[in-house]
């Protein structure tokens, strides 16, 4: 079976127009009603980085997580807001993206790669004392547009660091729709090999005719974990200007039946969810 994430946060992240909280609310609950297997559903990062998502936290508290099964995830840059995260136990999962781009890196958390892993560390330890579990994203994790290194060696070299500090949940990020077949396969085939303890999930963003070969390369090379949103929407705004869309998630589940690895959510509130995507994402802020 498919393991989805489904990623409202990356969608709403660069909508230009903020998206009020009530509906924020009510959009994500609809989600919860689906029961996807993990919910990105908001960044405790600065307000003046990601305005759309200051109200993360006010976010949170009207969740209906009662009947869920459906974990939660949230987006942090560093250390600090990895704390704000901690604090709240509904929440199963910190995410930190970790640029195999130096350049990235310091243009996505004003950091450098070496004090990005000095955070990870620390956010490992703040984990295992809080008992919830770090996600790092291998961002610009299929190549880049600045001329940094790249290659599944790279991402092994990165993925052994890791390792050793004991992080077990890996996601390729495409963060550009830079990925290609060509790139996506001989990263995942020689990751899943090398460290079988980890698992790694694929955050691709992509076009509209590209979406499938993408898919299908990361499936067939061992992926069974994919993040997507709703409507294909969303990006990363502090990569470039053009966003280029998240995973359809609609796809992805099209994928899952034709590999008969189909996720069992309840497509009545699926309905209901992607009504609730198109009043957000159709021109209506």
């Amino acid at each position: 079976m498919l393991h989805l994430t489904e990623c409202p946060r990356d969608a709403m992240q660069g909508w230009p127009t903020f998206i009020p909280t009530a509906d924020k609310i009510a959009y994500l609950n609809a989600l919860l009603r689906v029961g996807f297997q993990t919910l990105d559903f908001g960044s405790f990062v600065s307000p003046k980085a990601i305005p759309q998502l200051a109200d993360t936290a006010e976010v949170l508290d009207g969740l209906d997580l009662g009947q869920s099964g459906t974990h939660l995830l949230a987006i942090v840059a560093n250390l600090r807001g990895a704390e704000t995260a901690a604090q709240h136990p509904q929440i199963r999962y910190i995410g930190f993206p970790l640029s195999v781009s130096e350049t990235f890196q310091q243009r996505n958390t004003n950091k450098s790669i070496a004090q990005a892993f000095d955070d990870v560390a620390r956010m490992q330890e703040l984990c295992a004392r809080t008992g919830q579990e770090q996600v790092v994203y291998l961002s610009m994790g299929f190549g880049n547009p600045y001329g940094d290194p790249w290659s599944p060696g790279v991402l092994g070299e990165f993925t052994q660091k890791l390792d050793a500090l004991g992080v077990s949940i890996v996601a390729l990020s495409d963060t550009i729709g830079a990925s290609t077949p060509a790139t996506i396969s001989p990263a995942f085939r020689e990751l899943t090999a090398a460290f079988p303890n980890i698992r790694f999930g694929a955050h691709l963003h992509t076009t509209p005719d590209s979406w499938q070969e993408k898919v299908q390369a990361a499936y067939e090379s061992g992926c069974r974990h994919f993040d997507g949103a709703l409507g294909g929407y969303g990006g990363c705004p502090m990569a470039a200007d053009q966003l280029t869309g998240n995973m359809p998630t609609e796809r992805l589940l099209e994928f899952g039946v034709t590999v008969e690895e189909e996720p069992i959510l309840n497509l009545e509130a699926l309905t209901d969810a992607l009504e609730w995507n198109q009043r957000i994402f159709a021109g209506h802020y």
